[in-house]
């Protein structure tokens, strides 16, 4: 007589990336395939799961809830025990609990649509056609419209649509893929179009994509309502319509997105793309990337002025499908916000911040969260680098080398903010938040903070920030009452980079930040440092030689200034207005800097290409796509001061600068080459006192293509391994998460 397998019990405890990601349903039908009893439920950003049933069962459960979960999940088998065994038969998924004191919360990012569900919006017989809000368990807004965790409908900004019997049975039905979906909708009970002009409001969504695209095809503006917020949208080929969007927005210069249909043709008509590029377009997160033009690419010029890279991205949510798919051409899909700010999210606040600028609105009434901005990578040094962090990218979760002593709250610098949260061994930095100069950025910063630290349910009691008092995010940190520790901006940059190379730390390292300007020990302006040593133990042993800037931080918006810095201290002329000229000769409100970016604006302006910006980064933006590749240049003379540091004096470019016997490009060319030879001659100096083999490249002047490559090969050449930042930007954006990683060394 054969004995059926004694049944035991078992409960695991599985935590990482395991809410919002379909984990849920995907142990269900594990569960239920292998013959399986028990539960599975949301904990506190956990899952737990309890199976009862033959031992071999239970092992192959335990070997594929890892092996074969989810793929947008990352789970981690955290506990396993044997456990009594549950009343009732079959498995089922419980309801969310809460009542655990373990806290494990893991906030998934948003992504486009799947595959799946990309079929069905474009299947006539589907009743989500043409639905621009349809997703499933694998895809779709989340973290723009969780509100609490543990992640369930009722704690996301769906929760004021019911759920009709259709979309009931699929939610109730474990065969299903939306099964437990907890953004699922369709429209006949979820979120709907509204198009609004002048003269009409359509509610009625299908109506409302055929007005708005009436709007672009007649070369007008459309405010889009997304996943993360806003965008203005316009004919991208109509040199009218953009240079209409450019007068209206009082954008003059700064490049505009384009938005592809998925077909391709337009996109490689207009880029040049690669296979590790087409993969980045295409990965869930649908980030922009800043691609090479084609010369006959059929943009408009002012899509991009005097630039040689756009950035194109593909649909990154069903609605932007249906539009770019509907308008059969390549669109402009840039913030819907006012320069600087975080992208709009409220249809009421667009109405009034966009006015002079849409001609129409494309709204829809599922609430945005909190705002995300569309991530931006580049391709540099052969990988794909970030430059900003954003929807389907961040929050971007970190593992610390070890744990910090009580949570932290890092507020980062005052361009292109982040904010940081660290406790335990876990670190999460926000999406891209702005520039901290207006008060709407101001308040959706402080909204940020409230809501990453209510969302992982983590208070901090320690906040850092940059060491320049005048930061908006400096002050926010001194008025939080909290303990507050400053934190030196090229600190932070180094130590960024070393949280991203886990043995950045155990051998010290050569660590170039090269950037605009940012606090220095000395009060003055740093921007062309060499860091040596490692996060919490940095020193600073090379540099460029200091000048003072006319105007202090008013230079990043006039490139003139730092020519004229740069041709006064060698003891020439520039053409000026007097105050300034007399106010630099007194030294009043003229700061000395070693920065770099300023050299690049200085070169800029000497070579006439840029004297007045209208973005940050334009003039070295324009000196870069101007200058000419693989132009020899001598590295500049070094010296060393009384205190150590390796000097570069670049006085020398001046007159390089000024050789009319050089075409303009030759000249910015040269001028690349001349700054790598110099940092590789710097490194080499270091070398000679300190054995060291690794050196880094961080700061906002590294996301330039040409001087990071060359700087990188000739570092190679000389035997050293090269550093450079890839899932973090290499500019602000990073300085929260190294104000964490410089603190949890310096006090450890």
């Amino acid at each position: 007589m054969n004995r059926a397998p004694r049944k035991i019990c078992r409960r695991w405890h599985i935590h990482g990336q395991v809410q919002g990601v379909g984990f849920r349903p995907f142990v269900y039908r594990l569960a239920t395939e292998l013959g399986l009893s028990g539960h599975v439920r949301n904990r506190n950003g956990w899952v737990e799961v309890v199976a009862a049933g033959p031992a071999p069962q239970l092992a192959q459960f335990e070997q594929r809830l890892i092996a074969d979960a989810p793929p947008l999940a990352s789970p981690q088998l955290a506990a396993a025990m044997l456990c009594s065994t549950p009343d009732g038969t079959g498995f089922r998924i419980l309801d969310s609990s809460t009542g655990s004191s373990t806290m494990d919360i893991h906030v998934p990012p948003d992504r486009h649509c799947c595959p799946e569900c990309l079929h069905e919006l474009e299947d006539p017989a589907n009743r989500r056609y043409h639905y621009p809000f349809i997703n499933c368990t694998q895809c779709g807004p989340r973290y723009t419209l969780i509100e609490a965790m543990p992640y369930d409908r009722q704690s996301t900004t769906m929760a004021t649509f019911p759920l009709c019997p259709a979309c009931q049975a699929e939610y109730a039905s474990p065969d299903n893929r939306r099964f437990h979906a907890e953004p699922l909708t369709c429209p006949q009970c979820g979120p709907q179009l509204q198009f609004e002009s002048a003269d009409k409001v359509i509610g009625n969504t299908q109506a409302a994509l055929a007005a708005t695209l009436d709007v672009l095809r007649d070369g007008g503006i459309v405010a889009v309502k997304g996943v993360g917020g806003y965008h203005l949208m316009a004919d991208a080929k109509s040199e009218a319509a953009v240079q209409g969007l450019r007068q209206r927005k009082q954008r003059p210069d700064k490049p505009f997105a384009v938005l592809f249909s998925d077909d391709l043709k337009a996109l490689e008509q207009a880029v040049i793309i690669d296979a590790m590029t087409l993969d980045e377009l295409r990965d869930p997160a649908r980030p922009i990337l800043l691609l090479p033009r084609r010369s006959n690419d059929g943009l408009a010029a002012a899509v991009a002025p005097a630039l040689k890279e756009i950035g194109v991205m593909l649909p990154g949510n069903p609605l932007h499908t249906l539009l770019s798919h509907a308008f059969d051409g390549p669109l402009i899909a840039t913030s819907g916000n006012l320069s600087g700010e975080p992208v709009l999210t409220d249809p009421q606040e667009a109405r009034e911040r966009l006015s002079g600028i849409a001609d129409a609105y494309l709204h829809h009434n599922r609430p945005i969260a909190r705002p995300a901005d569309d991530p931006v990578l580049r391709p540099l040094a052969g990988q794909l680098r970030a430059i900003r962090l954003g929807r389907g990218t961040a929050p971007v979760e970190w593992t610390l080398p070890h744990p910090v002593d009580e949570p932290v709250l890092a507020v980062g610098g005052h361009m292109k903010n982040t904010i940081a949260l660290a406790w335990d061994r876990r670190l999460v930095l926000s999406p891209h938040i702005g520039d901290l100069e207006s008060p709407r950025a101001r308040a959706v910063f402080a909204q940020v903070i409230d809501d990453v630290q209510r969302l992982y349910g983590v208070r901090a009691s320690r906040v850092l920030c940059d060491a320049n008092p005048d930061y908006a995010s400096s002050r926010w940190a001194r008025d939080s009452g909290l303990s507050c520790r400053n934190v030196f901006h090229h600190h932070a940059h180094a130590s960024a980079l070393a949280g991203e190379h886990a043995d950045m730390d155990e051998t010290p390292w050569l660590i170039f930040t090269w950037d605009g300007a940012g606090l220095g020990r000395d009060d003055t302006l740093w921007g062309g440092e060499a860091l040596l040593g490692k996060p919490g133990h940095w020193i600073r042993v090379a540099s460029m030689r200091p000048f003072r800037l006319p105007g202090g931080e008013r230079a990043a918006r006039h490139p003139w200034r730092s020519a004229a810095a740069l041709r006064w201290e060698a003891g020439g002329d520039w053409e000026a207005p007097t105050l300034v000229r007399e106010a630099w000769e007194k030294n009043l409100n003229c700061p000395t800097t070693s920065s770099v970016g300023r050299l690049f604006d200085g070169a800029a302006a000497l070579l006439g290409l840029c004297l007045e910006t209208s973005y940050e980064g334009q003039a070295p933006m324009q000196l870069e796509a101007l200058a000419a590749a693989d132009v020899a240049a001598e590295p500049l003379p070094l010296h060393r001061d009384d205190q150590g540091i390796w000097r570069a004096d670049w006085q020398p470019l001046l007159t390089h600068l000024s050789n009319k016997r050089l075409s303009i490009a030759a000249r910015a060319g040269a001028f690349h080459s001349c700054l790598a030879e110099t940092l590789v001659q710097q490194a080499l100096h270091v070398k000679k006192e300190t054995p060291l083999a690794k050196v880094g490249l961080t700061g906002g002047v590294f996301q330039n293509r040409l001087l990071t490559e060359c700087c990188q090969a000739r570092l190679k050449a000389e035997g050293f391994e090269v550093a450079l930042p890839y899932r973090l930007p290499a500019n602000d954006g990073a300085l929260a998460f190294g104000q964490i990683i410089e603190s949890l060394h310096r006090h450890a």
